[in-house]
């Protein structure tokens, strides 16, 4: 039962007790069409470096496990958990710098990883921060999806390293052997990369620790470049976010204020995470609230796909979170498993006290599903907190300020940050200026200057509007990016952030997202890419090739029936979906239709597959769908 629907008089819902630190703004006008926010409570002081942190609780809690993974077993499966201590940390940490500062690298000569999320990332990354030399882990995508690693090969041109490390040389040795110039050392794991020398990893760990760690160490601060972390590229190649101490630690304690959940010294934080660290998600919001606060990390080697959904459900029977972060794709699996499955059901809510999602939009559906499997099993429901931020924000920026959260709300801002909020063509942008924003670009002056206005303020590029107008300490809702957004050949806009959010609530869970088409056309129309979800629903066998699922009458008529049902809510051309069609292709990562996290870019899947949109609104499209009586 959603809340819009509860009957009156029926009782609120309880939920499991959580406090949430801001709950209350002030709103300043400023010239015509802006307004400032920010939270009353003001920004605690915090570590000038994550680097204090680590060395804190290595010396306070040495025993304390500070990240685990499965060790990989011969014939591809995990096996049982490897646990590293923050002892065995800050001391491998320092020979790893050590290694590092031996070879003279540096910011214009910096360490690149290409690897997923592992305990050597872990190491080798708290080895840069030791040194003070910058790291960048690179989307694996990069190396293992793309064909041409013409963004392997930007971000490598853009950073200039002097080191790139891989897990594994047989899965990133052809990536390395086409991209990485001959002349940069390349230290692996595991594997080789034929006919390329390498340093094994091995001889990193066996570098003997010297003062020279503590004079490097001592050399940083809180203007000292931590990492680089590249942008989607979702309308140019992606760019080079700069990342320092003082965002970095600034903005960790922006979220013990936001989220007070996360400093309880009685429950520090277990996270059991898939996140990527190449994303701000993963590696900057999770990593540094576990370093921050002495919590423990379990590694997740699954990810929200068919053929690594089930090593997540599998990790999750055995580690129970206190607090447990993921996307929509991967919350609506969850919940779905959670119906048949005790034992995960069991475990997974036994001590959580916040579950928190972004990315995407939430399907109210998955919402609601969560509430009902909590409320039979622990008599309670679980606080599912969302917000708003970005790379160039930390990225924590807007929190919600209670339990009652629905699928849109943001919330708002978290300490120390202003938000500036300016009327842009009937959306309002929010602009974000506080100690958490990035410096620029790395390397790209003139895209530094183009995101940051007159005052300072960095231009997200997001578009909000109040949950209520009459109450702004309620805070701000999602309303799409403004990029995005559109105008019909009648001059009426098309809001597409809504919109899409629509198509995948109607259409749950057989949609994963839609692209809105009909830039200065009579209607607007939807390229839909379906979930494997729609391989049930067709009654086809389960290898049948997935253009033929789509095609299927009880897959189509699925779909018109959600065209039918979107068209009756409708108000207007702006938010009438007149035609629609069913991508088989899925998106490509090297065109930018896509980030490894699943997101999915509108511009660039129009500027890639013009001709489809082109035929779906001249009515060549085979299996169009438009609504029917209506």
């Amino acid at each position: 039962m959603t809340e819009t629907n509860r009957p009156s008089g029926a009782a609120a819902p309880r939920y499991r007790p959580l406090t949430f630190g801001v709950t209350r703004v002030t709103l300043q006008d400023g010239e015509a069409g802006t307004r400032y926010l920010q939270a009353e409570q003001a920004l605690d002081s915090h570590a000038e470096r994550m680097t204090d942190r680590l060395l804190h609780w290595a010396r306070t809690e040495p025993s304390r496990t500070f990240m685990a993974q499965r060790e990989r077993l011969a014939d591809g499966r995990t096996g049982d958990w490897r646990h590293v201590s923050y002892a065995e940390a800050l001391s491998t940490a320092r020979r790893i710098a050590q290694a590092l500062l031996n070879r003279g690298l540096s910011t214009e000569r910096p360490v690149v990883i290409l690897s997923e999320n592992s305990l050597e990332h872990a190491l080798l990354a708290l080895g840069c921060l030791l040194a003070g030399i910058p790291h960048c882990p690179a989307s694996p995508a990069y190396s293992t999806v793309s064909q041409d690693y013409d963004k392997l090969r930007h971000v490598l041109n853009t950073l200039t390293p002097g080191l790139v490390f891989a897990t594994d040389g047989s899965r990133y040795g052809r990536a390395i052997a086409a991209a990485v110039a001959p002349e940069t050392e390349v230290v692996l794991v595991h594997g080789q990369v034929e006919g390329r020398a390498h340093t094994d990893w091995q001889a990193l760990l066996n570098t003997a620790d010297t003062e020279a760690v503590d004079a490097a160490l001592q050399a940083t601060g809180p203007d000292t470049i931590t990492k680089f972390l590249f942008t989607s590229g979702s309308t140019k190649l992606p760019k080079a976010v700069i990342n320092t101490h003082r965002m970095w630690c600034a903005n960790q304690q922006q979220m013990r204020q936001s989220m007070p959940v996360l400093a309880d010294p009685d429950l520090p934080p277990v996270l059991i995470d898939w996140l990527p660290w190449n994303h701000t998600f993963g590696g900057n919001h999770n990593v540094g609230l576990t370093i921050y606060n002495g919590g423990t990390l379990y590694i997740d080697d699954g990810k929200p796909t068919p053929a690594l959904m089930q090593e997540t459900l599998r990790n999750l029977r055995e580690i129970a979170p206190t607090v447990y972060f993921n996307v929509p794709t991967g919350f609506e699996a969850i919940a779905n498993a959670m119906k048949t499955d005790d034992v995960l059901r069991k475990n997974l809510l036994s001590r959580v006290r916040m579950f928190f999602y972004a990315g995407a939009a939430l399907a109210q559906s998955v919402w609601d599903d969560l509430h009902q499997l909590q409320e039979a099993e622990v008599g309670e429901r679980i606080v599912m907190g969302t917000g708003l931020g970005m790379t160039e924000s930390g990225p924590f920026a807007i929190f919600v300020t209670g339990p009652q959260v629905k699928s849109g709300d943001l919330g708002v801002p978290t300490p120390g940050l202003t938000l500036k909020l300016v009327d842009i063509d009937g959306k309002t942008e929010v602009r974000y200026r506080g100690p958490n924003i990035t410096p620029g670009y790395w390397r790209a002056p003139e895209e530094t200057a183009a995101h940051f206005d007159s005052e300072g303020f960095f231009c997200s590029g997001d578009a909000v509007q109040w949950i209520d107008p009459n109450d702004v300490h309620q805070g701000l809702r999602f309303d799409g990016r403004i990029a995005e957004d559109f105008k019909l050949a009648t001059g009426t806009f098309v809001s597409v952030g809504p919109l899409r959010a629509k198509i995948t609530a109607a259409g749950a869970p057989y949609v994963q997202d839609a692209v809105l088409t009909g830039i200065n056309l009579k209607e607007v129309g939807a390229l839909i890419f379906p979930t494997q979800a729609c391989r049930a629903l067709s009654g086809l066998p389960a290898d049948a090739p997935w253009a033929e699922v789509l095609q299927s009458a009880p897959v189509l008529a699925k779909f018109q029936q959600v065209v039918n049902e979107l068209a009756s809510h409708a108000t207007g051309s702006a938010n009438r979906i007149a035609r629609a069609a069913l991508l088989a292709e899925p998106p490509s990562i090297d065109k930018g239709e896509v980030t490894d996290k699943g997101s999915i870019n509108q511009r660039a899947v129009l500027k890639h597959r013009d001709a489809l949109v082109q035929a779906l609104h001249q009515g060549t499209l085979p299996n169009t769908l438009q609504p029917q009586g209506n």
